[in-house]
């Protein structure tokens, strides 16, 4: 069954929506914006194919909340830009900056929708590369400040805000592997920022909470991690793998310590006095959000750090990103967070979605049958979980539109609504048109 007839099962409280991001679809040649250190690391890296136009979001961004309100959607989750908000400096505001998420919020409100934002998107101002970005402990405290002025600013329009987006992509993906931005490889560089952001993440709480009663909340990526074979060394690889990517960051934040297994190789790495950092990382949250795609198959590979894995696909159905459908890992990461460490806190499944290679047909559709089955499927899950008693309150698809998709540039279409990358024209797809129905 080819359709998303699942949704119609869901409680009538449950919020479904739809998620961006700033720099992928905004267009930071526009209102002024700073530079982040994504553009530098597309300069280098990406021949220059950066989030200069993106799609447009900053001129359509009406036209975009629309589309959200017509679906029958009831929540939009975006982010701010650090760099567009603060350009040049920590002290200057770019009020074109300011001006444009004011209507943006205005516009979501008037059309009945939640607005779901996030501070941190993966954004870093440009300046702060000189100084050692997400690195130098600094950082964190600036982006306490600037979590400040969005509250001041802006926090009368909502409720609902989220710290960091993905921290293990901030630090392990873009400072060990170096595929994100600043594209570093250090054990060293990726130790310092995986506890620096979960820092900024405890820094931004407190900012939050001096200036007004926000229910405030984290982003959590997870990749759940199947061993290669039943062989000690691709278990103990899948355990290594599961510790630095998934425990690392949940049992800091609910816990205020970091795993066993990953301290072992990481713990050299960590600044010095981390230990008291983490009463301000462990702070009670109002809510989590998780973001899962796919699974890890991991197997042993010996490495000079001893980061000794590799992650490899299998050979279940993939999406254009390479990524394995896997539902039922949605399903563990959920029951995780339950069992072992918060039966009461409220669950937001805030990214879930596909890359596919989609196509405008002569006839103006775009036909995404495997994104709609994709959906279903991890649908499927979340009811599974809701109906088992786990405080789940919300699904949001990645994403609304297609865009920048980091390093893969433009190729890799994730969106509910296609886009014209020339004229920026909005086609939704048969997948955004399934939600409509059943919403």
């Amino acid at each position: 069954m080819n359709n998303l007839s699942i949704l119609q099962s869901f409680p009538k409280d449950f919020i479904f929506g739809v998620a961006t991001s700033a720099y992928q679809i905004e267009g930071n040649n526009f209102g002024e914006c700073g530079k982040s250190i994504w553009d530098e690391f597309a300069k280098q890296n990406l021949n220059g194919v950066d989030g200069s136009y993106a799609c447009n979001h900053i001129q359509y961004f009406k036209d975009d909340i629309k589309l959200i309100k017509d679906a029958g959607f009831k929540a939009y989750r975006f982010s701010f830009s650090w760099p567009r908000i603060f350009p040049n400096d920590d002290n200057s505001i770019n009020t074109k900056g300011l001006d444009f998420y004011d209507r943006l919020l205005d516009e979501i409100l008037e059309c009945n929708l939640e607005p779901f934002p996030t501070l941190y998107h993966w954004d870093l101002p440009i300046r702060f590369n000189q100084l050692g970005g997400w690195e130098n402990k600094d950082t964190c405290k600036r982006f306490a400040d600037y979590s400040y002025t969005i509250s001041e600013k802006l926090g009368d329009k909502f409720q609902k805000i989220a710290t960091i987006n993905e921290p293990w992509c901030v630090s392990w993906l873009s400072h060990y592997l170096g595929e994100h931005a600043p594209g570093k490889k250090s054990l060293s560089s990726a130790t310092a920022t995986m506890h620096n952001i979960l820092l900024a993440h405890g820094l931004a709480v407190q900012a939050l909470r001096s200036n007004r009663n926000h229910q405030i909340g984290v982003v959590l990526n997870n990749e759940y991690p199947e061993p290669y074979s039943q062989d000690t060394k691709d278990i103990e690889a899948a355990k290594l793998f599961d510790s630095i990517y998934n425990y690392w960051f949940a049992d800091s934040i609910f816990k205020g310590s970091y795993p066993k297994i990953a301290m072992e190789l990481l713990s050299s790495h960590l600044p010095s006095n981390y230990e008291s950092d983490l009463k301000i990382i462990s702070q009670g949250l109002d809510w989590v959000g998780i973001n899962y795609y796919t699974r890890s198959i991991i197997k042993y590979y010996k490495s000079d750090d001893g980061i000794n894995y590799e992650c490899v696909r299998g050979n279940l159905k993939k999406t254009d990103m390479d990524w394995e459908f896997f539902p039922e890992g949605l399903t563990y990461f959920l029951r995780r967070i339950n069992n072992e460490y918060n039966s009461k806190i409220p669950i937001y499944i805030t990214e879930n979605g596909m890359a596919n290679r989609d196509l405008v047909s002569s006839k103006n559709k775009v036909f995404d049958e495997d994104r709609i089955e994709y959906f279903q499927l991890h649908l499927i899950e979340v009811l599974k979980c809701l109906n088992e008693g786990i405080p789940l309150k919300g699904y949001f698809a990645w994403s609304l539109l297609d865009n920048y998709e980091w390093s893969f540039g433009y190729e890799k279409r994730f969106g509910l609504v296609h886009v014209n990358y020339k004229n920026y024209k909005r086609t939704p797809k048969e997948s955004f048109k399934q939600f409509s129905k059943y919403l």
